[in-house]
């Protein structure tokens, strides 16, 4: 592994992390076999570990606090917290308030919570899930600068943050005297290209580390969803939509040819491309098997020469994104149609 600076902390971290969404009920029940998983990406060099409270109602931070244990000097472990730990899509359970958000409550007992079921006493980095509109950026900052006080936490960073708003946060932090975003996790994959715009020239601008996620496009760039195909694969249960989407797969027809064509499978041309870009610190990768893991460490040290990536940018060019993550984040005024409208009578009185 070539290790790589995240940001301007002074961490060295490997371009490949190990994300570990998969670990749990959500992906890989067993245990014993997503412990070999995380000791198999350790050995092979991988010394990033991503979770967050709310993967598998917090069942993926005990796998990985299990993993750890006699090892937790040599890793740098990420995790996340913003959304309902107990959160139940059915919607048969509701949403108790106060336990979620990015508000001072929720996220001193978010995180006392996660280094419980962690097994440590400090996470490396502890990131916001996603925005919270409903809570004042300096609120969110002045609660991670004491957790960083108190040393809990060594780094702080965000996911999915619209560049505006990553820009707002430095500059609170700098009025404010806050410790300031060390880190951004966006999406970024070939499909989804749109971070290019903006988001990494900030994060680049303001020396903080990226964690890209999704960089296979929940599957879409291993060659496993096809046109004119059935789709059986495990993501395929979660009824995603951007799994069907005609124009994603479309690019994924011109990707495969390109992959052979430079003679490697299309998930190491995927994760090449990710971590090729300047502003790019690590890909985070979450294999569901060890199987899925072997496929994608065989492919760590490929590297694309410029001809591969003019072509990829012919096929989906740069700072755009087919479609949509289902799992994207969409501002409030972008989800709601009342916050793009005046008021009726306003409207009348123009």
């Amino acid at each position: 592994m070539q290790y790589r600076t995240l940001g301007r902390t002074g961490i060295k971290v490997s371009p490949y992390a190990l994300g570990a969404m998969m670990f749990g009920a959500v992906g890989n029940p067993d245990h014993d076999d997503s412990l070999k998983i995380i000791h198999r990406a350790l050995d092979a060099g991988i010394n990033v570990i991503d979770t967050a409270d709310m993967y598998s109602h917090g069942e993926s931070e005990e796998i990985v606090g299990k993993a750890l244990k006699g090892r937790r000097d040599d890793v740098v472990l990420a995790t996340k917290a913003r959304f309902p730990v107990d959160y139940d899509p059915s919607g048969a359970a509701p949403v108790l308030p106060n336990r979620s958000g990015a508000s001072r409550r929720w996220l001193i007992r978010a995180l006392d919570d996660s280094l419980r079921r962690l097994g440590t006493d400090y996470v490396d980095l502890y990131q916001i899930h996603q925005p919270d509109p409903d809570t004042d950026i300096e609120e969110t900052l002045s609660a991670l600068t004491d957790l960083v006080r108190a040393g809990k936490v060594r780094a702080i960073g965000t996911s999915s943050m619209p560049a505006s708003d990553i820009v707002h946060a430095h500059w609170v932090a700098e009025r404010r005297g806050l410790a300031r975003l060390h880190t951004e996790q966006p999406p970024y994959s070939i499909l989804n290209r749109g971070i290019e715009r903006e988001v990494l020239p900030v994060a680049q601008q303001y020396g903080m580390g990226t964690l890209v996620w999704s960089p296979l496009a929940s599957g879409l760039l291993t060659g496993r969803y096809r046109r004119y195909q059935p789709n059986t694969t495990h993501r395929s249960r979660f009824g995603f939509q951007h799994l069907t989407d005609e124009r994603r797969l479309d690019a994924v027809e011109e990707l495969i040819p390109l992959a052979q064509d430079a003679g490697i499978p299309l998930t190491h041309l995927a994760m090449a491309f990710a971590i090729a870009h300047p502003g790019v610190t690590s890909a985070i990768i979450g294999p569901r098997t060890m199987e899925q893991l072997d496929g994608l460490l065989a492919g760590v040290e490929v590297t694309l020469t410029d001809e591969v990536l003019d072509r990829i940018d012919e096929i989906v060019p740069p700072g755009t994104d087919i479609g949509a993550l289902d799992m994207a984040y969409d501002p409030p005024a972008i989800q709601q149609a009342r916050l793009r409208r005046r008021p009726v009578d306003e409207r009348a009185a123009a």
